[in-house]
């Protein structure tokens, strides 16, 4: 070894779907591996390196290398995920190869690539390198193994109509409605359903299966899936500040799709009583429709509580007229926000969130109560989670057109705030929030399984 050279334990390759909710909290599992002394190679897309904004002082221990979707230029925009898909498939497969073949050649070859698990090909790519590969599930062990059941033929779809309950093993008794979108409403978004089902393709061939989850929070799914896969759970993936504190200035996940004004946010909160502040975001994906925007917004209006609402710019033409200009004494509306800092904030006593899997896990390590309004896909799954298994929030009733009015709106935040049962939710909250602290410290069920993965990468 030349001098100079540090001795890394093993090389992985971490490659998440290219878009914001996949890239955090493989991210942060990239950087825990490297404080841990593996090497790390994280993979985007050209188009994601070029148009992100990142923090280099959170990623400074990784290498970062591109592969190709065939949207390098435009992104791939309007394309449907189905054909996206295919496209990544068939152009990623050859550059991940050629990149491998390069890492190989200049002396730095790949032990395991970590791959996200709604692609499978990188270890197709991986197996005819010798390298091991290690899947990655960005949403819950309970809801893949909604969709693993589906997909070995033993929940049959569409459901019939007069199927009330859903037994499946290591989960509670679940209704239709709180199984994912894809599920209960058969039909809807075909090409992610069929993604989400195609993940278990090859899941048996893989060495590793990892989630982003800890054991307590799902022991008895975990157990029941651990029966027949090699899975561990790694989780939550958030920046270290705010769990164990054991990564230095890890503060933010570091790399951003949208661009975040965080000193105006977080001087609006600091002029905000303690637990005033009811937190709005839908995360980066989910849209919502015209008329529940102006709802929401009536609902916070009409609301006691202060409010931060995050309306991405491709969102904003939805906000009612005036309602920005109007409201300026108890909200403040802006396109994107450092999540994680807010959620930490004492003046947020509240997350009003769409219950993406990142998000859900933000909260409950932070001990906030949620309301949820689950939009589609696993977050229906997460709501119902969030409600009446760890109880550390409300789901808001829709009506008959599915829409949340602006009194449930008001009801809600105001029942978590300073309800009665608000505060055995914040007690619940509180709770949660030291047991996710405890997994990833230092001898936790997530510690103790990332330091068993890099032990077996080094044998």
């Amino acid at each position: 070894m030349e001098k100079g050279q540090i001795a890394y334990k093993a090389h992985c390759l971490v490659l998440p779907f290219p878009c914001q909710g996949h890239i955090n909290p493989m991210l942060q599992f990239a950087k825990l591996l490297a404080h841990k002394g593996v090497k790390v190679t994280l993979v985007t897309t050209r188009y994601v390196h070029k148009t992100m904004y990142g923090s280099a002082s959170s990623c400074i221990e990784l290498g970062l290398e591109t592969i190709s979707d065939s949207y390098d230029e435009a992104g791939r925009g309007e394309t449907s995920i189905d054909s996206y898909l295919e496209s990544f498939r068939e152009v990623g497969s050859k550059t991940l190869a050629e990149l491998l073949e390069k890492l190989s050649s200049s002396g730095s070859p790949v032990d395991c690539v970590i791959y996200d698990a709604i692609m499978t090909w990188p270890l197709d790519i991986a197996r005819k390198f010798g390298i091991a590969g290690a899947v990655f599930f960005t949403q819950s062990c309970a809801v893949e193994n909604i969709y693993y059941h589906i997909h070995e033929g033993l929940l049959k779809l569409p459901l019939s109509v007069d199927q009330s309950r859903i037994l499946l093993p290591g989960l509670p008794p679940l209704e239709p409605l709180d199984l994912p979108s894809f599920v209960y409403d058969f039909g809807s978004y075909p090409g992610f359903y069929q993604a989400s089902l195609g993940q278990f393709s090859n899941v048996d061939k893989a060495d590793w299966i990892l989630f982003n989850t800890f054991y307590d929070l799902e022991e008895q799914v975990v157990d029941w899936l651990a029966k027949f896969w090699p899975l561990r759970t790694v989780g939550p993936t958030i920046p270290s500040k705010y769990l164990d504190e054991r990564l230095e200035d890890d503060k933010e996940y570091g790399v951003n799709l949208f661009k975040s004004d965080n000193d105006a946010c977080i001087k609006w909160l600091n002029e905000r009583p303690k637990g005033s502040v009811a937190y709005v975001s839908f995360g980066s994906f989910a849209e919502l429709g015209v008329e529940q925007m102006e709802d929401l917004a009536r609902g916070l209006r009409r609301s006691k509580s202060n409010f931060l609402w995050v309306v991405r710019a491709s969102e904003a033409a939805k906000v009612p007229k005036g309602f920005v200009e109007e409201t300026l004494e108890k909200g403040l509306v802006v396109s994107w926000c450092p999540q994680m800092e807010v959620l930490a904030h004492e003046a947020v006593g509240c997350f009003v969130t769409h219950c993406g899997w990142n998000s859900t896990l933000e909260a409950l390590s932070l001990g906030v109560p949620m309301l949820a309004m689950p939009q589609w896909t696993d977050q229906t799954t997460n709501a119902k989670f969030i409600m009446d298994v760890w109880k550390i929030g409300l789901t808001a009733p829709c009506d008959e057109k599915g829409l949340v009015r602006p009194e449930v709106v008001e009801h809600c935040i105001s029942e978590i705030m300073e309800g009665a049962r608000g505060k055995e939710m914040k007690i619940n909250a509180l709770k949660w929030k030291e047991l996710a602290k405890k997994a990833v410290d230092e001898g936790g069920s997530s510690d103790k399984n990332i330091d068993e993965f890099i032990s077996k990468l080094v044998q």
